[in-house]
């Protein structure tokens, strides 16, 4: 008996449980990106802090404190933190990435009506893998509501 469908309804699930633990796990990823660029952006007050500690400490002693290496070592500090803050920045946007990719697959673990009407036949059953070679699979074949099916035959008499 063919089974009846309206307004896009889902007629398939696929195994969906590896999909949703690697959204999971991009999830965390992306928090932990996150408080990375926390992190980095501490980092960089801090050391910016600290140049500027050390920029007040030379023009009050004339230029004489602290020495040019120390100060070099400041500038470079500074450097580094901005440089490990823009990184972090970068590994954000490539954890939010790669999770808008796996809830995109995700999404796509459901097979939904086209069309409103019913499941003629089913090539798939409950349970059954289905695999994907060069060709989609025809998985379903559909019609729409039969209320509206017109049929010319010929009928040898």
């Amino acid at each position: 008996m063919p089974n009846c469908f309206s307004d896009r309804f889902t007629i398939a699930h696929l195994d969906d449980s590896r999909l949703a633990e690697q959204v999971l796990q991009s999830r965390a990823a992306l928090d932990t990106a996150n408080a990375t660029v926390e992190v980095a952006r501490a980092n960089v007050a801090e050391a910016e802090s600290q140049l500027a500690r050390l920029q007040h400490v030379r023009e009050i002693s004339g230029g004489k404190v602290p020495s040019a290496q120390e100060f070099a070592s400041g500038q470079a500090a500074v450097m580094r933190a901005r440089g490990a803050f823009r990184s972090a920045e970068a590994q954000v946007s490539q954890a939010r990435a790669t999770l808008d990719v796996q809830q995109t697959e995700l999404a796509k673990a459901v097979i939904r009506s086209p069309i409103d009407g019913i499941v003629l036949t089913a090539a798939a059953r409950p349970g059954q893998t289905v695999a994907a070679s060069l060709q989609a699979p025809v998985l379903f074949t559909l019609a729409r509501d039969l209320k509206h099916l017109e049929l010319d035959l010929a009928v040898d008499e």
